[in-house]
């Protein structure tokens, strides 16, 4: 059974993570190469002056219409957990919105079917209805694919496994782009027009390949992943989501605004400057062919950066790799803005720009915000709070697109024009626009995440120990009624509650305590196990008389994350008075540092008709300890 349940957990890491790989590539060709497309191919059949014109146009109406749908992405989110189906509430918007998105793509690289260069107007037009309707279903898939993570785990490190992974990915999918786009687009023009350039349909295949992958990789996804059926989603569930629950969600939850602070800034930067380096390296350095080593730098130190992330989190806080991440940020402007005439040291600048952790750290956060908005608001949102990552994404990816377009017109970098064309003035407006405002962005992000975002691992697994408790003690047995022999669930020293220090006792229940002098938990009455906490530490059982009752292992062992415990059954199975149910390693808590103690909590005392004392005495597991009955 654990051998099955590890291999599920394989394949469901590997199908997320392989749903990145095309969703991240497809968010490259839609917030970077597009708009090199629209300024250098897309009116490529007009004069210059009027092609201008009609560049500022589009990338206008393409900045206003990713503004303006900022609104709609938490109502996007809002659908999304209220969608209820037999594939789960992520898979079909997943599946749907990519498909769309990707073949709305296509027909915005046929310039909406040569419309661009025959009638601008009612290719303006056009533009905005296909614009809106893909940047729509772009967002249901972005808003869903991320919103899975905390469905497929509660763990925080767990999480951080599947979000490196799709990071990982995600890295090579963007980063890729940079790699072939010059060789693909070059080649595709060559052979539609036997020239040696980038032009339009070299720019169409590319944008097909792109949309094509994008559709595989989803498909992945959906197939290989699973969404966990657990207590505390449960309990969310029941109850549908209202648009005042939404706005509630994202203003009441402090860690949620002010992670989303710091990751605007960061990602304004990094959009901003990877949105130009296609420019800067064409017509600064006059050297378009080398524009690969972007792509081929970036996708070397994701190798290192996306794995490296959840073995160097176990030691050191995912805080401090954030501001690990964004000082290697700061120092890589500081070599672009003063020494990008130097290849080698531009190489390690581009290493150091993408030696960052910081999505990985903002995805975690706000995927740890959910349990923390749920415990003290009592609503659990999670493609809602998870719709803010893409959201602003979305927002910054707005503002380079008009930043982008303003710095090629304005610095004469559109159509036919070369590096022999740029003056000491255009490359000072370049400069200005690219690196020295991105590096203010860059040292304000660090601020914001240092001082204000204090949800940290250790936080968030009190937090969902907490919840867990606080819904477990909430459950019901109507209907069931009676009395049921409880015994001993382990050897050891049987304990009154009361001889516990008061804040190792977990509230709303009675029942005792037994310190163990072995590793293992058996079924302390017959009947079923309801449900267990994801860090093992505490199961849930009911009896067949209704008698409901959590098993607690160890004190302070919700920090062990599942480490050292290894259980027998699964939850939903009817078990039997005396089945070996988990083994603990009684060693391993004591080595960090921690209590063995194990508690059997009745956890609806109000329903309790009998209920006995008990005395400290040495006990055996499977020995009666008290008959108890409930109403």
């Amino acid at each position: 059974m654990n051998r099955n349940v590890k291999s599920k957990g394989l394949i469901s890491r590997f199908s997320f993570a392989m749903g990145n790989l095309g969703h991240a590539a497809f968010y490259g060709l839609l917030s970077n190469y597009f708009i090199i497309f629209v300024t250098s191919g897309l009116f490529s059949g007009l004069p210059d002056t009027i092609a201008n014109k009609l560049i500022y146009l589009i990338t206008t109406l393409i900045v206003v219409v990713r503004v303006v749908e900022i609104a709609i992405d938490p109502l996007i989110g809002n659908v999304v957990d209220n969608t209820h189906s037999k594939w789960g509430k992520f898979k079909p918007w997943i599946l749907s919105g990519t498909i769309i998105s990707s073949l709305l793509m296509i027909v915005l690289f046929t310039g909406i079917f040569g419309l661009a260069n025959s009638n601008w107007l009612l290719f303006s037009i056009l533009f905005v209805i296909t614009f809106i309707t893909l940047d729509v279903f772009y967002s249901f898939a972005d808003v869903s694919y991320w919103g899975m993570v905390p469905a497929l785990s509660e763990d925080s490190r767990e999480r951080g496994v599947y979000t490196s992974l799709g990071n990982f990915t995600g890295t090579i999918g963007w980063n890729g782009l940079t790699i072939i786009v010059v060789p693909l687009v070059t080649y595709f023009t060559f052979k539609a027009t036997g020239k040696q350039e980038e032009g339009p349909s070299g720019w169409l295949a590319f944008a097909v390949i792109i949309s094509l992958l994008t559709i595989v990789c989803m498909f992945i996804t959906a197939i290989g992943t699973q969404e966990k059926d657990n207590l505390i989603r449960r309990a969310a569930n029941k109850k549908k989501t209202s648009i005042k629950d939404v706005l509630l969600a994202l203003t009441h939850n402090d860690q949620i605004l002010w992670a989303s602070l710091g990751y605007f800034l960061f990602s304004l930067a990094n959009v901003i400057t990877n949105g130009v380096l296609f420019y800067f390296f064409k017509f600064i350095l006059d050297k378009p062919a080398s524009y690969s080593l972007v792509g081929v730098v970036a996708t070397i130190i994701s190798f290192c950066t996306s794995p490296l992330y959840p073995i160097l989190n176990k030691f050191i806080p995912r805080k401090w790799l954030f501001t690990i991440g964004q000082v290697c940020m700061i120092l890589s402007y500081v070599i672009f803005i003063f020494f990008s005439s130097n290849m080698a040291l531009l190489i390690i600048a581009i290493a150091l720009f993408n030696f960052t952790f910081a999505q990985l750290v903002t995805v975690l956060t706000l995927t740890d915000a959910i349990e923390y908005g749920q415990l003290n608001n009592g609503e659990r949102n999670e493609a809602v709070t998870l719709a803010v990552r893409p959201m602003i994404d979305k927002l910054t990816g707005a503002f380079s697109n008009g930043l982008v377009s303003f710095i090629a017109v304005t610095c004469g970098m559109t159509g036919a024009a070369t590096a022999a064309d740029m003056t000491s003035a255009s490359i000072h407006t370049f400069k200005s626009f690219a690196f020295i405002i991105p590096l203010v962005l860059a040292i304000l992000a660090l601020f914001v995440f240092d001082k204000k975002v204090t949800l940290t691992e250790k936080k968030h697994a009190e937090i969902v120990n907490q919840l867990q408790e606080k819904l477990s003690v909430d459950t019901t047995s109507a209907g069931k009624a009676g009395t049921t022999e409880v015994a001993a669930p382990v050897s050891g020293q049987l304990l009154p509650l009361a001889s516990l220090p008061d804040s190792f006792v977990p509230q709303g229940g009675e029942g005792f305590a037994i310190k163990p002098s072995e590793g293992k938990i058996c079924a302390p009455f017959s009947g079923t196990v309801r449900f267990t906490f994801t860090t093992k530490h505490v199961l849930g059982m009911e009896s067949d008389r209704g008698l409901e009752a959590l098993i607690h292992i160890g004190l302070g062992t919700v920090n062990l994350r599942g480490e050292g415990f290894n259980s027998y059954y699964t939850d939903g199975q009817k078990v039997e008075k005396g089945q070996l149910l988990m083994e603990f390693d009684r060693d391993l808590i004591k080595e960090r540092g921690y209590d063995d103690t194990v508690i059997i909590l009745f956890t609806q005392p109000q329903r309790l008709l009998r209920f006995e004392d008990v005395a400290p005495r040495e006990t055996k597991s499977g020995e009666e300890i008290m008959q108890v009955t409930v109403k």
